[in-house]
């Protein structure tokens, strides 16, 4: 296993640990195939279920997958943010858990060849099993994932200093991965970006979590307001 090659993206991109790109110590590695596997997935969210004391398979997977995603997008678009291409591939990725299950690190072992073409392959094999664990469609499920894509190159962005740049990568990269993955979308409030959403997580419908910030079930006024609270504490 070649744990260099993420090493370099990694001393690369300041705050590195919190992004997702260092494996936090006593986390449990599993590997990333798991994740294309329903009916570990399936027992997944019954821990989740147990967590939130609740029992629909739907709103558990979506709520899985909003996390999920990002930790298994973030080797392969901080590689391509910095220059030094990481695999995507699963077989080539190991994902580090909190106790709970929580996925919370990905590191890959690998080089990357094609970037898009990787995720394609990452995506379809996963939104398959968690659809399946799930018993929803897969659609809602890849618009998760484009926003996973777009939140994780605005972080990988700011942590560069590079915003504008990083986040113009998402929607060429979006398009090479193809249907069913929506073009990603961000929004500028009052001077910073967002990612303007096209899922929606559903952790509203586990109380006493709230509606997001940001999300698109918001009225359009209500959000506005809320993310432009939002960019007067981030400036």
């Amino acid at each position: 296993m070649r744990t260099g090659d993420q090493a370099a993206v990694a001393a690369r991109v300041p705050g590195a640990a919190a992004l997702g790109l260092l494996a936090p110590p006593g986390a449990a590695a599993v590997p990333a195939t798991l994740f294309a596997d329903a009916g570990w997935t399936a027992r997944r969210l019954a821990v989740l279920g147990e967590r939130y004391a609740s029992g629909d398979r739907r709103v558990l997977a979506t709520v899985w997958w909003y996390s999920a995603s990002s930790v298994l997008l973030t080797p392969a678009l901080a590689g391509l943010v910095t220059g030094l291409p990481l695999s995507a591939r699963l077989a080539d990725t190991t994902v580090s858990l909190l106790g709970g299950g929580t996925p919370v690190a990905a590191t890959s072992s690998a080089p990357g060849a094609d970037t898009a073409g990787e995720l394609r392959e990452t995506l379809a094999a996963v939104v398959d099993a968690v659809a399946t664990a799930g018993e929803m469609r897969p659609r809602p499920l890849w618009a998760i994932a484009a926003d996973s894509l777009a939140n994780r190159l605005l972080a990988l962005g700011r942590a560069l200093g590079e915003e504008h740049r990083v986040t113009g990568l998402a929607a060429p990269l979006a398009a090479a991965v193809g249907a069913p993955l929506p073009g990603p979308r961000y929004v500028d409030v009052a001077g910073v970006r967002f990612t303007r959403r096209v899922s929606c997580c559903l952790l509203y419908r586990l109380p006493p979590e709230p509606l997001c910030t940001s999300c698109p079930r918001r009225p359009a006024a209500e959000r506005e307001v809320l993310l432009e609270d939002t960019a007067a504490r981030m400036r």
